[in-house]
């Protein structure tokens, strides 16, 4: 018997599903399809560029290995053009190298095969539902200002295009500002308890919010580190 809270995504989305391989792309979009998403699959990068230029998705689910393009810079071309795109990396190679390229690049989650059906419907139900957006409608502390509803950030009037988790760390640092958060705690809100990989991923997002608070005029150490316990969003 399955299992009701893991059978389906909760939100039905358009998905386009971007794997070479015949059995993992055709199983991955019957899944989909059966969960009641629009689902359409792209064998190669060409193919999904056209596919997104047609209709652009809610949910990419990316292979690595595809024929004629590196999937890290389709990855990478992919959230250049669509900020709000959900991208999770489905793929074979398990270098923490490849991980944190990927998730530098603008994925929102790394997942390797094999996988467990359980676990990564579940994860891809988490990003859904927080792509949704919840909380309060705004979020103030010292110059950042965050439109929860908008998915929009400032700092003064100066704008800043946040990826979708970097939106969320921001939104919960921000939200708890001038008080330590434990990695754990950021790990499990803004990347849901069934993440079971690297927590690198937490340092590359925050560097590179750092990045773009600075680039947008405001400190760079607005995120302090605490050392073997979290981060704490300075309002001052």
């Amino acid at each position: 018997m399955s299992d009701p809270l893991v059978n389906g995504l909760d939100i039905p989305s358009k998905v386009l599903v971007v794997e070479d391989d015949q059995g993992v792309g055709s199983g991955l979009a019957g899944l989909l399809a059966a969960d009641g998403h629009e689902v359409r699959w792209a064998r190669t990068a060409a193919d999904a560029h056209r596919l997104i230029a047609d209709r652009v998705p809610n949910l990419i689910i990316l292979d690595l290995g595809l024929p004629d393009a590196d999937g890290l810079d389709l990855c990478a071309a992919i959230r250049a053009q669509y900020a709000e795109v959900v991208v999770v990396v489905v793929t074979a190679r398990t270098d923490e190298t490849d991980a944190v390229r990927a998730l530098d690049g603008g994925a929102d989650d790394f997942v390797t095969k094999p996988f467990r059906q359980v676990e990564l419907r579940a994860r891809l139900r988490a990003h859904l539902r927080r792509r949704g957006g919840t909380g309060p409608p705004e979020l103030r502390a010292g110059p950042v200002r965050l439109d929860q509803g908008a998915r929009r950030a400032w700092v003064g009037e100066q704008e800043i295009v946040l990826r979708p988790k970097e939106h969320e760390l921001l939104a919960v640092l921000v939200a708890a500002a001038g008080e330590a958060v434990r990695r754990e705690h950021l790990m499990d809100v803004v990347w849901d308890q069934h993440w079971a990989g690297s927590t690198k991923t937490l340092d590359v997002h925050v560097a590179s919010v750092r990045r773009k608070l600075a680039d947008a005029g405001d400190r760079w150490d607005r995120i302090a580190t605490l050392r073997g316990y979290g981060y704490r969003f300075e309002p001052d």
